[in-house]
């Protein structure tokens, strides 16, 4: 399968710089499978006629089933979301079965917001909103590495 940024380049158009979401996505569904794991040993410590044994399984496998759906819907979304910067427009694609794209001319770039928390400073990702003229991107969360994001659009 072809990526959706190359089958849209135009002639001579290069592309200046791939970006890509963050691994952090993955951090609610690894602590869902992470408290899962450890209530399976739980409740293989506990007798099966242990008042709350059910309930306890329940939630143990809940939290286990939540956990994997969590992150295959992670992978699915880190890997159909593309992001590049051209040497002559920024686009976003993202969706399998419906796919969503938003593309801007470089030269309608007005400015390159990014916005970090704490944790988005220590682990390099944070959300970029690109503002251009007469319209707006939405904000592309949780993007890897965005202060290089933001240079490689306003480099000129």
């Amino acid at each position: 399968m072809t990526s959706y940024v190359s089958e849209v380049l135009q002639p001579d158009e290069t592309v200046r710089y791939e970006g890509s979401l963050h691994w952090i996505i993955f951090l609610p569904g690894i602590a869902l499978l992470g408290f899962g794991l450890a209530g399976l040993l739980g409740v293989a410590t506990l007798a099966r006629d242990a008042h709350g044994y059910h309930v306890y399984s329940v939630l143990v496998y809940a939290a286990l089933g939540l956990g994997a759906l969590h992150l295959i819907s992670a992978w699915l979304k880190q890997w159909t979301t593309e992001i590049a910067v051209t040497d002559r427009r920024v686009i976003y694609k993202t969706g399998l079965v419906s796919r969503r794209t938003i593309e801007m001319n470089m030269d309608k770039v007005e400015s390159v917001d990014v916005t970090q928390d704490i944790f988005g400073r220590i682990f390099n990702y944070g959300a970029v909103l690109i503002r251009g003229t007469g319209a707006s991107l939405e904000p592309l969360s949780t993007i890897a590495a965005p202060p290089a994001l933001r240079n490689a659009i306003t480099a000129r």
